[in-house]
């Protein structure tokens, strides 16, 4: 027979190998008397079918079984029929399968089991069908898939990680239930759409890589944080849709894009500034929406700046509420927690300031605002633990603080007056500090460093040495013995659990310099070691945050810690506890703590701890990843002790105890 548009038939060596059978679109059901598994009896007789396709036949009910008998079967195709049921599980046999494709049928349930058996596969796809669950780990063992494509159906839950499927390049997953967090996918990949899901929190960066990335979807999620701009410059971009989400950030006219981007919808998020040149339109084959932003485009469908910075400042994370009845002691546990956090906002603050060159809002302060959030609990405890994703805004956006963006030093200039004298507010030990106003009216405080040459920088942190040796030695008692910074009124010890609520000093201008306190180290730093000074200049923050770990180290077990090896020691405690089950957290950590705390948020504490204690700076983690844990084990601790006064007959409603009121300074 001559091939058709409606049929071929392949044969080779007098059997038949491939299939092709093909329906008008949209043609309708077979009559009553049709049989699927008298059918698929006769298509089993064909035992050398490598490819099979039989699309828009009308073809209805379960899908046999026995079709698995086709055991040579590399393609198989049924899209748009009316198949229904569930898939069958047997259908992982088929090892030598290549593509599956069932789109466009009435499957119901979730993929079927043993998928991972099927190692050949390089397309699965399922689109348009009523499938529902969540998504198997398996599915991150096909290491030849290069299209997967679940849209359309009622999946839900986490995407399982996919970062190890270096050939995918095909990833299409709308319209389902699917979230919170952004998929883990190889940077290989070539087209990525999320659309109508409930991804949040922000794009990981590692995205801002993916160089072979020309589609990006992401339209109708819960998507906050900052924009990465920089995905516009990407070297194979041509499709970028992130409307309707609740991304801020400031936009630029002299953003680069790539010359090939051709289509951009910006609409309906909380972005700022002015449009790029390079997405004016400059052709009738560029399409670039924007409206329902805050946008500065002399244009009627933009919101005022205003809007979106209070729009911004509603976002935030609500806490995962633990139903485990607790203990009803926690008011020591809520203070030391509060102490911590408030400690550690300020570090952050100072550090963002320092790297950033960012402006504080220091000088007028609304009055507090109080806004309400819907309670939810599909945001597990392990993926707040895990902050590697979330970018700094989301973080700083969760703990009510108001997200932030890096300004440029014409901006700086321009709010100062090219920093004219008469803004000139004072000057402290290595900065000059400077009040401007922004284009929008608002008040800023500018911290100018004077650290802007190494010798400069080494000059400044020899100086902050000299400090501490001359705090140390005038000091009864060294309060970290590794460190000294925050600790100059009270040492840690007057503060630890027994004694009065935890609060600590608030300065921030000494620096935690826990791993260069050896003689031999300081030597070759003051001496001019080059290697040194590098170092520290390169991982500044994560030498200061090996130190706030050395301080919750203290907190978590009750007692000082006087030297480098005993860190290693209770570190290493802490490690097998966390392991192991709550029972055998008593050994390490103090009594007070463990009679008050929730077992997540301890866990949690306990966690972030162990990893701001990593020997090697890259692995620990940033501020932000600390601020963000912290908060979550407030927030964990806060639900634990309203679930338990519910439960003693506190005046706590089920409405209230399914809200939370978040207390948001502007």
């Amino acid at each position: 027979m001559e091939p058709r548009s409606s049929l071929t038939i392949v044969c080779y060596e007098g059997s038949i190998t491939q299939l092709h059978i093909i329906g008008d679109e949209g043609a309708p059901r077979l009559p009553q008397s049709f049989s699927i598994d008298s059918f698929v009896t006769t298509l089993v007789r064909l035992p050398s079918l490598t490819v099979l396709r039989l699309v828009s036949l009308g073809l209805w009910g379960p899908l046999p079984t026995k079709l698995t008998r086709l055991s040579s079967l590399e393609i198989l195709n049924l899209t748009s029929n009316f198949f229904d049921g569930t898939i069958p599980p047997q259908i992982s046999s088929l090892t030598r399968l290549q593509t599956l494709i069932l789109d466009g049928n009435n499957f119901t349930g979730g993929l079927p089991n043993g998928l991972d058996s099927l190692s050949a596969l390089a397309v699965l796809s399922v689109k348009n069908n009523s499938l529902h669950g969540s998504l198997s780990e398996s599915l991150g063992s096909l290491e030849n898939l290069r299209v997967l494509a679940l849209s359309n159906n009622k999946f839900s839950g986490e995407v399982p990680d996919l970062s190890s499927l270096e050939n995918l390049q095909i990833l299409d997953l709308e319209n389902n239930a699917l979230g919170p967090q952004f998929p883990a996918i190889s940077n290989k990949i070539e087209r990525i759409v999320l659309g109508k899901n409930k991804f949040t929190f922000g794009i990981p960066e590692k995205v801002q890589s993916y160089n072979q990335l020309k589609h990006l979807d992401i339209s109708s999620n819960r998507f906050v944080g900052p924009f990465p701009v920089s995905l516009l410059s990407l070297p194979s971009i041509s499709y970028i849709n992130i409307a309707d989400n609740k991304f801020t950030g400031m936009l630029f006219k002299d953003l680069p894009c790539n010359p090939g981007l051709d289509f951009v919808n910006l609409t309906s998020n909380l972005l700022s500034g002015k449009l790029p040149s390079c997405l004016v339109p400059g052709s009738e084959h560029m399409v670039v929406s924007y409206s329902g932003n805050c946008l500065v485009t002399g244009d009627k469908n933009q919101h005022p700046v205003s809007f979106c910075k209070n729009e911004a400042l509603a976002v935030g994370i609500l806490p995962h509420h633990d139903k485990r009845k607790q203990v009803s002691k926690t008011a020591l546990a809520l203070s030391i927690t509060g102490g911590i956090i408030g400690a550690i906002t300020l570090v952050g603050i100072a550090l963002l300031v320092v790297r950033n060159f960012i402006a504080q809002r220091a000088e007028k302060k609304p009055p507090t605002r109080y806004i309400e959030e819907n309670a939810s609990t599909s945001y597990t405890s392990k993926f707040l633990r895990d902050a590697r994703y979330i970018t700094r805004a989301t973080k700083l956006g969760a703990l009510g603080l108001p997200a932030y963006r890096t300004f440029s030093l014409e901006e700086l200039e321009e709010a100062t007056n090219n920093f004219d004298t008469l803004t000139f507010i004072g000057e402290g030990s290595h900065d000059q500090m400077y009040r401007g106003q922004l284009k929008d009216g608002s008040f800023v405080t500018i911290r100018c460093l004077k650290m802007k040459t190494l010798s400069d920088t080494a000059l400044s942190i020899t100086w902050m040495i000299q400090v501490l040796a001359e705090y140390f030695s005038s000091s009864s008692t060294c309060p970290m013995g590794l460190s000294g910074a925050g600790y100059l009124r009270n040492t840690l010890g007057e503060n630890l659990p027994g004694h009065s609520a935890l609060q600590l000093p608030s300065g921030y201008n000494l620096p935690l310099l826990a791993d260069y306190m050896r003689k031999d180290q300081l030597q070759n730093f003051l001496s001019g070691s080059n290697d040194f000074k590098s170092a520290r200049v390169k991982h500044q923050d994560k030498f200061d945050i090996y130190d706030f770990g050395v301080i919750l180290l203290e907190i978590i077990s009750g007692k000082p810690i006087n030297s480098r090896k005993e860190v290693e020691v209770v570190k290493d405690q802490l490690l097998a506890s966390i392991k192991a089950d709550d029972a055998s957290r008593k050994s390490v950590v103090d009594p007070v703590i463990n009679s008050s705390c929730s077992n997540e948020s301890l866990k949690t504490m306990m966690e972030i701890c162990y990893r701001c204690l990593h020997k090697d700076p890259v692995d620990r983690p940033s501020i932000e990843d600390v601020l963000w844990n912290l908060q979550f084990a407030s927030q964990v601790q806060d639900a634990s002790r309203a679930d338990s006064q519910s439960s003693d007959g506190s005046p706590i409603s089920p409405m209230q105890s399914s809200r939370l009121k978040l207390t948001i300074k502007q």
